[in-house]
């Protein structure tokens, strides 16, 4: 027999889901400062403690020593994702260069729930957990391939009274930023400021390619399974990250939608990020920017402007993701990658849907450890 107190707490879940739901599946669209919003925390491991054995080739991290990812985000106001997403290299013996460890990313979040109506009100609802393989020669990050170890990654939702569970599967291909970097391609990218077309080109790109990834839905119903396909192209002279389409798949109410993600994230660096290690991701990210192009006029504010700066202006008269993610490395040495950042997001919505913002927020997330590869 169900005690009273379980009883009211699976009202509220129920009444938070639902509520949650309807304000996802509303006409009105976002526009909100900090719509994603917390810490994360990374510790590269990997780089901090080297193989002592003797055993391994050279220059190899401990057996067993991952990189660990601690996040505490909270996406569109009414859903949290906290926990760890660790990763892991290679290793192989030094002499016949035996496999003994795989890369791969591990997921361990919990999803929790808070109350529209009364923030201060939070209920864990499940999980995002598992494995994805890693094929460094490649880049590429099998989605699906953890079900071989009995450990997909996915996002499991706990039935809770008459709200019903789901188990959702991650699949598709995140091709990453290439082992070798023999192949970079020049690559320009075309922007439209009002009536005028400006364009940058990069000399040495590496793009990340996104192929049939499938975003599992969750945590509620109303996030439904995304097909992604694009790519997402790294400039190593720069640091900055460039797209000229990431294409969203998925159904809502009965109706088939895709939304297309274009334009810029760029890296820019403190003066002394040498001695502070500060620096910050700069989001400018378009959707549907063809569809909902301005009528024109704001050429006219970058007449005297050159080319870089008019394709980086935010023009908040189309849907967009703005803001940024800001890190505070720890700097061994002018040529040394970093062994920690403290990363804090603080990223805009501008006439988006909630389901806009959560697809590009579990992207992000499988990207994780490309984005703050250094």
């Amino acid at each position: 027999m169900r005690t009273d107190a379980t009883t009211r707490v699976w009202a509220f879940l129920i009444a938070t889901l639902a509520a949650c739901a309807a304000y996802a599946q509303t006409d009105g669209l976002l526009t909100e400062e900090s719509v994603i919003s917390g810490t994360l925390e990374i510790q590269f491991k990997t780089r901090t403690n080297p193989d002592g054995s003797g055993k391994y080739v050279e220059g190899s991290p401990a057996l067993n020593m991952q990189d660990e990812y601690k996040l505490d985000l909270t996406v569109a106001k009414t859903t949290e994702f906290t926990g760890t997403i660790v990763r892991q290299p290679n290793i192989y013996t030094r002499t016949v260069r035996k496999l003994v460890q795989g890369a791969a990313l591990g997921f361990d979040l919990t999803l929790h729930v808070l109350n529209p109506k009364d923030l201060k009100q939070k209920r864990t609802v499940g999980k995002w957990v598992g494995v994805v393989p890693i094929d460094t020669q490649t880049g590429a990050y099998n989605l699906a391939a953890g079900a071989k170890e009995e450990r997909p990654l996915r996002i499991a939702i706990d039935t809770v009274g008459r709200a019903q569970g789901f188990t959702e599967n991650f699949a598709g291909k995140l091709v990453g930023k290439a082992e070798k970097k023999d192949n970079l391609a020049e690559y320009t990218y075309k922007r439209m400021v009002g009536k005028k077309e400006v364009s940058i080109t990069v000399k040495r790109s590496d793009p990340m390619r996104f192929e049939n990834l499938d975003l599992a839905k969750g945590p509620a119903e109303v996030y439904p399974r995304t097909r992604v396909n694009g790519r997402l192209d790294y400039d190593y002279e720069t640091g900055n990250w460039y797209t000229d389409g990431i294409r969203f798949k998925y159904t809502l109410d009965g109706k088939e939608v895709e939304d297309i993600v274009t334009g810029s994230i760029k890296w820019v660096e403190d003066p002394d990020r040498a001695t502070n290690g500060m620096g910050y991701y700069e989001f400018n990210l378009r959707f549907n920017e063809e569809a909902n192009r301005s009528a024109g006029g704001e050429e006219d504010a970058f007449a005297e402007a050159s080319a870089e700066d008019a394709f980086f202006a935010i023009d908040d008269s189309i849907p967009c993701l703005t803001g940024r993610i800001s890190y505070v490395d720890a700097m061994v040495g002018e040529d040394e990658a970093p062994t920690a950042s403290q990363v804090a997001f603080a990223l805009n919505a501008n006439k988006l849907t909630k389901q806009q913002v959560m697809n590009f927020f579990k992207l992000w997330m499988i990207c994780v450890g490309p984005t703050n590869d250094e």
